[in-house]
């Protein structure tokens, strides 16, 4: 389609347009001034909500882009305990990492127990990444320690407690320390010291025992120095395409009334905490999922952190911009979850003399038996495969609501009334007339909002104006009402057709799953608060007039979903626990009415 020449008479009623927009911007800036300051929403939710992380996606490559990294020094703190602010609300929060990868040749690997998978090499190193989270009077505390090996041995542990108590006294304990391990198979063995482990590895390794230590103790001193006041926000999802049950006949052995309430053989939640200090800075995540770490084969001899560790580096490469792998501020551990039958060699079973199936009870081929059974994929080779699943995480993980903004198509308008410029719907690039105008006015959008709201180009950065007032709520309530067998969820702006059934059919399981059933479930639009429109993420992609008034970005639906099922728990576990039946005259009737209210914060 050939572009539009403005006339002079549409060019007149811009600068028009223009003119007034920077008199009434100023004169609202006055009168702001002259009757002073209103408060600024922008504090935390009463209920710390959705938000996750965010960060773009690198181009993939065939050969794994992990490269060699230098250890992270911990600083020495010059009291053990670092000065703790009180008033406020949230929590003090301290984050740290450190190398603690041990040797890399003459060792065996520790996962699959193969006679002769000695090191050989390194392909990325290890670390150990530590979080300390307190109470905002220094009271309580708790500190947990996700490391790139294949498991926490009771030495390490012990060792590690006794280095801690000799520098901070009381004040790290078994009580209050966790120390987990990836689960990567590509990691040094040799420290352990029960029987079965020592054969396992082929003896124990002192010179590996204490880098590992050496490295676990460094994390949590520099998480430790580094505390200060924050907030810990909590989100989950879904992750598919990731894992398979690798032994699906032994889950087939449950009872199948337990099997029903859940809709895979695998556990695709994914819980993640998100950290950020009273400024609103990121400074880590833990992120739990369960998946095995053995995208590397046991044909593999280079020392390396496998998918799980893949993701850390992806995320710390997008946060640290400027640091070499393994250093900056931002920390981000993928830690192991229950992930006992699950495998990420999606393409399943088969046997690699003949590439038939062999997803059986004995996982045996006709022809040479279990030895020639072996999961491959999704990748052609084993460190294809290990960026995939990788990825497939992190571009989960990386899923977050946006701060507000408004795209070009919101000012085309609709069908039912179009705009008077020169804008149309579905418009996936900006303009840079409309650009700069809006530069000049209101100022630069921030990358990051730019790239949070992608496809969408965004025409008004709303959730980054804050003068004369805030243009867009950043805290908004969600609800719900439930009235015998009838729920009202509140929604708090316009949602499409699609975006009403998803999220109708959300808080109908929610309710089932915890004993409400033949719930009816009424979406009631434009309550308590206005943010525009709330299109699926697949709706957004096209970026028609519903979709650029999305304001939270694609992800929006995903997270009034999980909130709503917050709320639909809620409600359900109250109701029975509490007052889920009353007897009157014989009858088994439900609580007539419960409600229950979120005050979530878009970032």
């Amino acid at each position: 389609m050939a572009k539009r020449t403005l006339s002079g008479f549409e060019i007149f009623l811009i600068f028009l347009l223009v003119l007034m927009t920077g008199i009434t911007v100023a004169l609202l800036s006055l009168l702001f001034i002259t009757s002073g300051t209103i408060e600024n929403h922008t504090g935390s939710p009463s209920t710390q909500g959705p938000p996750a992380t965010q960060g773009s996606a690198a181009p993939q490559n065939s050969t794994p882009p992990w490269g060699p990294t230098t250890t992270q020094a911990s600083p020495t703190p010059s009291t053990p305990e670092p000065t703790l602010f009180q008033n406020f609300s949230g929590y003090h929060i301290g984050v740290g990492r450190a190398d603690c990868t041990g040797q890399v040749s003459d060792i065996n690997l520790m996962g699959y127990s193969k006679t002769g998978q000695y090191a050989r090499g390194i392909l990325t190193r290890l670390y150990s990444r530590a979080f300390i989270m307190a109470e905002p009077d220094g009271s309580n505390r708790a500190v947990f320690v996700s490391i790139d090996i294949g498991m926490v041995s009771q030495r390490l542990r012990l060792e590690v407690l006794s280095r801690l108590q000799n520098k901070y006294g009381s004040l790290y304990r078994r009580d209050n320390v966790i120390l987990s391990g990836t689960h990567t198979h590509s990691g040094p063995a040799g420290y352990f010291q029960y029987t079965t482990f020592v054969i396992a590895s082929e003896g124990f390794s002192n010179r590996t025992f204490e880098y590992m230590v050496t490295g676990i103790v460094q994390s949590i001193e520099i998480a430790h120095t580094n505390m200060k006041p924050g907030k810990i926000f909590i989100n989950k999802g879904t992750v598919d395409g990731a894992q398979i049950n690798r032994s699906p006949t032994s889950y087939l052995r449950n009872p199948q009334s337990e099997r029903a309430r859940y809709s895979s053989n695998t556990d695709k939640e994914m819980v993640l905490l998100k950290m950020v200090d009273l400024n609103g800075e990121e400074l880590g995540l833990i992120s739990w999922f369960a998946i095995h770490p053995v995208s590397m084969k046991n044909t593999n001899h280079l020392v390396n952190s496998d998918n799980v560790g893949y993701v850390s580096y992806l995320f710390e490469q997008e946060k640290n911009k400027g640091y070499l792998p393994g250093e900056g501020p931002y920390v981000a551990a993928f830690a192991s979850s229950n992930l006992g039958d699950v495998s990420p060699n999606v393409l399943g079973p088969h046997c690699t003399n003949t590439g038939e199936s062999c997803e059986n009870a004995n996982s045996s081929c006709p022809i040479g038996g279990p030895s020639m059974c072996v999961a491959e994929g999704p990748g052609q080779d084993m460190f294809e495969s290990t960026q995939i699943i990788g990825r497939i995480i992190y571009d989960k993980a990386k899923a977050k609501t946006c701060k507000p903004a408004l795209g070009y198509s919101f000012a085309a308008g609709t069908i039912d009334g179009f705009g008077t410029l020169n804008f149309t719907q579905g418009m996936v690039e900006g303009n840079s007339f409309w650009d700069t105008l809006r530069d000049q006015v209101l100022g630069k959008p921030s990358e990051e909002i730019k790239e949070c709201h992608k496809p969408k180009p965004v025409l008004l950065h709303t959730g980054e104006l804050l003068k004369p007032h805030p243009w867009h709520p950043d805290i908004v309530d969600v609800q719900i009402v439930t009235l015998g067998f009838l729920a009202i969820t509140a929604i708090p702006g316009e949602f499409t057709t699609m975006s009403g059934r998803r999220l109708r059919q959300a808080v109908r399981e929610e309710f089932e799953a915890h004993g409400m059933l033949n719930m009816t479930v009424v979406i009631s639009g434009l309550c308590n608060v206005y943010t525009h429109y709330i299109t699926t993420y697949e709706e957004y992609q096209a970026q028609r007039y519903e979709a650029a008034s999305t304001i939270y970005g694609p992800h929006t639906l995903s997270a009034y979903i999980q909130l709503f099922r917050v709320l639909a728990k809620a409600i359900a576990t109250v109701i029975k626990n509490c007052m889920f039946v009353c007897l009157r005259g014989g009858e088994m009737k439900r609580e007539a009415k419960k409600t229950f209210t979120l005050s979530v914060q878009f970032l």
